[in-house]
């Protein structure tokens, strides 16, 4: 269905007014973009009977966006919104289904680039797999809002028998990345300009669910999943750790991070442990199916570089360590406070 461009450049007030303005744009950008020909309701309805033929529980999650830059090398918020949400579903051992949009626009704003945002947002969500069912639209005056906050909340299925838990891990369990550290922070920071740093780090934003899915085929009894966003992978396994009582034991030498990423963080004083990461997870499985588990990441494009970097213990109960490069052994700490303000 082809739908008339409504004629304004920028976001007026006007736009936020619940009119004829809001109605152009809404069927421009966003209808437009998420193929939304279905019939104006106030709620998206969905059968019991799909969902429940999908698994036994439902997953609902939700969560905000901010960055800046808006558009960065590898993205932009609106793939950000979408990836974020569908990551949180599928870590949680759900199949994403449905997410809503909901937008707060800055007056002012180029539709051009809301267009570009929207754009983005479907092509990420079918290649999730999933469909922008519901959403809303706020403007506010120039100043009390930074362009453009995006909320996401997303709805998903979990399959029988998948029983993943932050509280699951036991001693002995292997610890794997999905991937190489930081790219997505050290992407942003890049792209801000303000150290005039030259990189061809691109983020690593993408949907997981199908490396999920890869995963718990070859190991159904995979014990704990979580993408390692704002805080990175050591807020992570300091969370693993505290809820499931075990201590954690990681090899500095086995993380896998880019030599850029180290770069940047060397030269800017930053850790690329707790850099925040789009399309990057951490897992626990038992010790005995660790190799199975590499092994079905790695086969999937966005496990290729994954790799086993440490193990869980009966010592050190809620603490997490690591060996270092240098013979020694440091404590990694939950972060405190933020290295990157605006990250995701």
């Amino acid at each position: 269905m082809n739908r008339p461009r409504q004629p304004n450049t920028t976001i007026t007030l006007a736009h936020g007014g619940g009119g004829g303005a809001m109605k152009a744009l809404i069927d421009d950008v966003f209808l437009g973009a998420f193929d939304g020909d279905g019939a104006r309701e106030d709620a998206a309805c969905t059968p019991l009977a799909e969902l429940a033929a999908r698994g036994d529980r439902l997953a609902f999650t939700s969560d905000s966006y901010v960055v800046t830059p808006l558009v960065f090398p590898g993205g932009d918020i609106g793939r950000l919104a979408v990836c974020g949400t569908v990551n949180d579903l599928a870590t949680a051992g759900a199949v994403p289904l449905q997410l809503s949009c909901s937008v707060i626009l800055e007056e002012g704003l180029e539709i051009a680039l809301l267009r570009r945002i929207a754009q983005s947002m479907a092509s990420a969500a079918r290649e999730a797999g999933v469909r922008i069912v519901t959403g809303d639209t706020k403007v506010v005056p120039h100043g009390a809002c930074d362009r453009i906050f995006v909320n996401t909340a997303g709805v998903g299925v979990v399959r029988k028998g998948v029983a993943l838990s932050v509280a699951a891990c036991r001693p002995g369990d292997a610890v794997l990345v999905s991937g190489p550290l930081g790219d997505h922070g050290a992407a942003i920071l890049a792209a801000r300009g303000d150290l005039a740093l030259e990189t061809t780090l691109q983020s690593d934003c993408a949907p997981l669910d199908g490396l999920v899915a890869a995963l718990l085929d070859a190991v159904p009894g995979t014990r704990f999943i979580r993408d390692a966003t704002r805080g990175g992978l050591a807020t992570v396994l300091n969370e693993a750790a505290e809820a499931s009582r075990i201590g954690i034991a990681v090899t500095e030498t086995a993380i896998p991070v880019r030599d850029e990423v180290r770069g940047v963080c060397e030269i800017l004083g930053l850790d690329p442990l707790y850099l925040a990461n789009e399309g990057r997870m951490v897992v626990v499985v038992p010790p005995d199916r660790a190799e199975a588990a590499l092994a079905a990441l790695r086969a999937h494009p966005l496990g290729q570089e994954a790799a086993i970097i440490g193990a869980c213990a009966a010592e050190r109960p809620g603490r997490v360590v690591m060996d270092t490069a240098f013979g020694g052994r440091r404590i990694v700490d939950m972060l405190t406070g933020e290295q990157l303000p605006r990250i995701c």
